[in-house]
């Protein structure tokens, strides 16, 4: 590299095959290139950087509205028949507003070149909900006027976006583009003629997405100052407006905005070289930038770990002879489907001992049969939301604190956490070295599962097993949304030989729903698990036991028939007659090595089925096991599931439940 003549007092001199040059950049510029190639690309240069973000927007319509039409049903439960009229649904307030918000991301360099992500989180200020009476359409026949009373919408939007750019002097040009989220329409109440219409948040079947360019310029080794203009689709917003008598409306909004802010960035973290090509299975170098503490046995701490995952999965069934086919069984003409999750894993340590986690997700696709028909979902890699077009949500964001109880550290480093006192870089786990006997508390959104009911036989759909009920306990009715997260605080305390594990969980707002109880303890579920440690003819192993009660309200399944019986509508639904319950169950899980890269798996579970699926599988009793067997990434599967039994009440007569069919 050949600095210009105004940099040439940073130059310090020439090593061998490499300039050195000191810029007023901080990693924006090249400024070490190695000696040598990694499968004939230039070795280059990684950097953390975070920023804060202040600027303005401009919606580019004021409500673009789409299409807008009442239905009306012909008879209940049956088909409904379309009226053609024009929208009622009023524009919005639409101005120029105000962005503030924060970003986080990572660049590499080679030469000029520089690549990388980021994710951010702004609010989004410019576009109010009408509120108040309106003017009817002549084409209407109802009175001269209705009302709309609108609630607060979701004025932000998130991203998850690559960035590619050029390098010139202090200054990167760049591109970016990615997936986005949030901008949906709150909940709403439609007033014409003598009826009230509610609707609930509006739904977007198609990407919400961001793309734009700006420049950013070196202040310092640390510092940058940068502009940014992004393009926002936040794609077509659906309400439907329904009083439950047979008449629904239904409204579509294109939601689109231009936004330029400006931002301050803090690069952090050393460089991060790419020391050759990517090697699965085995460690690629020291990615955390930082060197071995000695004091700690050589044993590297990291301050930030970042990994990433895409999972695709393919599944088809021939047709097959049915007597009924419903919204929820499993389509007899045979169905193929095909889904897809993109996973970024992003951990950052604050302060000794504790550490903050962010992961974003990219779904598109379906589950086989959009996750219906079976009483144990058959693809447990894929969202359970099916939808054609990718989205994007921030599935994880929590805080995890490792608390030490004595500071006894050994020289074991197992695979396996809860048995090493060196912890390795992983998804959601930042690598270094924990004292032996701990005490570990999360708090914020994440799976029941990260906590509870693991086995390293059968865990992950993503590497393993695609069945449920092998992944966890079959009739663990655990607390999740749609997608198996929830908001939670779980608690373990990790000894020689045993660990115990407490939580409590947020259940969702309805079974089985989008939406996760946003009044702490209204609806929640507590769990307890003791896991003991064991070795068996000098092979280790460990057996775990479980209990749960879902406290929410929920439905009896006897309820739910008398209910048909005595109104007459069949098949019978769980809507009916949700009244406050508690829900309980528990199982036993067990792991044992059989030999060094063979294992074996059992898992026995039951829950109480007289009450429905509260956000899991529609399972009540369930034994699986199996052995396991070939290296970390994978190997031969055999394994041998006994039957799981659904809800037998329902199954007799016929229901509209969530997942094992009508």
């Amino acid at each position: 590299m050949v600095p210009n003549r105004g940099l040439l007092r940073y130059c310090e001199g020439y090593e061998s095959r490499a300039t050195v040059c000191r810029l007023p950049a901080p990693r924006l510029l090249l400024r070490r290139r190695l000696a040598g190639r990694a499968g004939g690309v230039d070795a280059g240069f990684g950097r953390w950087r975070a920023a804060f973000q202040l600027g303005g927007s401009l919606p580019r319509r004021q409500s673009r509205r789409r299409a807008a039409s009442p239905w009306r049903r012909t008879s209940p439960g049956g088909g409904r028949r379309r009226f053609p009229r024009p929208d009622l649904y009023p524009p919005s307030f639409a101005r120029l507003g105000v962005s503030v918000g924060a970003q986080a991301g990572y660049n590499w360099q080679s030469g000029p070149w520089v690549w990388g992500f980021e994710t951010d989180l702004s609010l989004l200020d410019g576009r109010r909900a009408p509120i108040g009476a309106y003017p009817s359409f002549g084409a209407y026949p109802y009175p001269p006027l209705f009302s709309l009373d609108a609630g607060p919408s979701a004025n932000f939007f998130a991203s998850l976006r690559g960035r590619a750019g050029l390098a010139v002097g202090s200054a990167l040009f760049y591109l970016t583009g990615g997936v986005a989220a949030g901008g949906a329409r709150g909940p709403a109440t439609l007033s014409v003629d003598g009826a009230r219409l509610p609707a609930g948040w509006s739904q977007s079947s198609r990407m919400k997405f961001a793309l734009g360019a700006g420049l950013e310029y070196a202040l310092s080794e640390e510092w940058s100052a940068r502009g940014e203009y992004l393009f926002l689709s936040q794609s077509l917003n659906t309400q439907t407006f329904d009083d439950g008598s047979g008449l629904a409306y239904v409204s579509r909004v294109k939601n689109e905005n231009h936004i330029l802010r400006f931002g301050l960035n803090y690069h952090f973290g050393e460089e991060d070289r790419i020391p050759g090509p990517i090697r699965y299975g085995g460690r690629n170098g020291d990615r955390s930038g930082h060197a071995p503490d000695e004091a700690a046995g050589g044993v590297s701490e990291e301050l930030y770990s970042v990994h990433g995952q895409t999972t695709n999965v393919g599944q088809a069934y021939p047709k097959f002879p049915a007597a009924y086919d419903g919204p929820n069984s499993l389509p007899s003409q045979g169905k193929a489907n095909l889904g897809s999750t993109s996973n970024l894993y992003m951990g950052l340590r604050l302060w000794p001992g504790g550490a903050a986690y962010l992961n974003p997700e990219i779904d598109a696709g379906y589950g086989l049969a959009n996750s219906v028909g079976a009483a144990s979902y058959v693809d447990g890699a894929v969202a359970k939301v099916g939808r054609a077009a990718p989205y994007m949500r921030f599935q994880r964001y929590f805080l995890r604190q490792i608390i030490g109880l004595d500071g006894s550290q050994t020289e074991s480093a197992s695979d396996e956490g809860s048995r090493s006192e060196v912890l390795e870089s992983t998804q959601n786990q930042i690598s270094g070295r924990v004292d032996k006997d701990r005490i570990i508390v999360t708090l914020g959104k994440f799976a029941v599962g990260d906590v509870f009911d693991d086995n390293v036989y059968a865990h992950d759909p993503t590497t393993g097993f695609l069945n449920f009920a092998f992944n966890n306990m079959g009739a663990f009715d655990y607390a999740a949304d749609a997608w198996g997260y929830t908001h939670g605080l779980a608690l373990e305390w990790k000894q020689d030989w045993w660990t115990a594990r407490g939580g409590v969980f947020q259940l969702s707002t309805v079974p089985n729903s989008d939406d996760i109880e946003p009044v702490l303890f209204r609806q929640f579920m507590a769990v307890a698990e003791f896991e003991a440690r064991y070795e068996l003819l000098g092979q280790p192993g460990a057996i775990k036991f479980l209990g749960f009660g879902d406290n929410g309200f929920l439905t009896r399944a006897d309820d739910a028939i008398r209910y048909a019986f005595i109104t007459g509508e069949f098949p019978p639904t769980v809507e009916s007659s949700r009244r406050r319950a508690v829900k309980t169950g528990g199982g036993v899980n067990i792991k044992q090595q059989l030999m060094p890269h063979l294992g074996f798996f059992l898992r026995a579970s039951m829950a109480d089925g007289r009450f429905e699926t509260v956000d899991y599988t529609d399972i009540d009793r369930s034994i699986a096991f199996g052995l396991v067997g070939g290296g970390a990434y994978g190997g031969a599967m055999t394994t041998r599931s006994a039957p799981q039994w659904p809800s037998a009440d329902f199954m007799e007569i016929g229901s509209a439940i969530s997942g094992s069919g009508d």
